[in-house]
């Protein structure tokens, strides 16, 4: 018998760091957003407003499976910071300390780090122009854009830029043209970053499909082991991001983030 479609659709609204989702359960029920959907949520005058939208679904190889959505309709392989407050959600509901979360991205690992914070894994940096992906073979340590940013993937693409004051930047003008420079055949994400000291950085974000936003976790994976590239930190780092901090760690296993997590409320939209 086919499953008919829910009237109304409830909702977490939940933020990591400022950084803002709308989570949607999917797992009892039939697939239910799509891009028209997203968007109209995702409006922050006339639906909830957030930076990603995440779906669960049940999988076999996996915790859980996630689908990412950008507030203009777009999907995201990777989202860092929901997919730790999807794992704190998890954890509270199953009373597991360790959780595997499926992603575009792959398998993700997340455990509870204490204090109120989840760490997960996002995996292991890509390197290789072709894979980020970029548009031609060029050297990912000295782009050939104005003022020489490293690309790096973490499911997503990623562009970063050492500037002496990360505050200073017209985050939007700048953030927005890198987005679609033509490097960058799927788009980018864009970070300034300045060094405060060897283990310390300051960044902000300009994140594809969204706009500014207050952080990303990817983006600070990716800046991490950009920085770590150009020799101006180690492998382990404190970000300060316009909405609070966020510690990374590139290991051998991978590009560990960790971080809080907010559950601010719940909701239902009406379709």
């Amino acid at each position: 018998m086919a499953q008919e479609t829910p009237q109304t659709i409830p909702f977490m609204k939940m933020h990591g760091l400022g950084n803002d989702f709308v989570v949607v359960d999917e797992r009892a029920i039939a697939p239910l957003i799509d891009s028209t959907l997203a968007v109209a949520i995702a409006d922050r005058h006339r639906g909830v407003g957030f930076d990603q939208l995440a779906t669960l679904h049940d999988d076999p190889n996996a915790d859980i499976r996630l689908t990412f959505w950008n507030s203009d309709g777009s999907t995201a392989a990777a989202c860092g910071n929901a997919t730790r407050c999807i794992a704190r959600h998890l954890m509270d509901e199953t009373g597991k300390s360790e959780l595997t979360l499926l992603t575009e991205r792959g398998v993700l690992f997340a455990r509870d780090a204490g204090d109120g914070l989840i760490a997960v894994n996002m995996g292991h940096p890509i390197l290789d122009w072709d894979q980020i992906p970029l548009a031609r073979d060029v050297d990912t340590l000295n782009l050939p854009i104005d003022g020489t940013p490293v690309a790096t993937g973490m499911g997503n693409p990623h562009c970063t830029f050492f500037v002496p004051d990360a505050d200073a930047v017209d985050l939007t003008q700048r953030g927005a043209a890198t987005e679609h420079d033509p490097l960058y055949p799927q788009r980018t994400n864009v970070q300034f970053a300045h060094v405060i000291a060897p283990d310390h950085l300051r960044m902000r974000v300009w994140e594809r499909g969204v706009g500014v936003t207050l952080a990303s976790g990817s983006s600070s994976c990716a800046v991490a082991v950009a920085a770590h590239r150009r020799g101006l930190t180690g492998r382990d780092v404190t970000i300060e991001l316009d909405g609070g901090t966020i510690f990374i760690s590139w290991k051998d296993d991978g590009v560990w983030m960790t971080g809080p997590t907010a559950h601010v409320f719940d909701g239902v939209w009406r379709v």
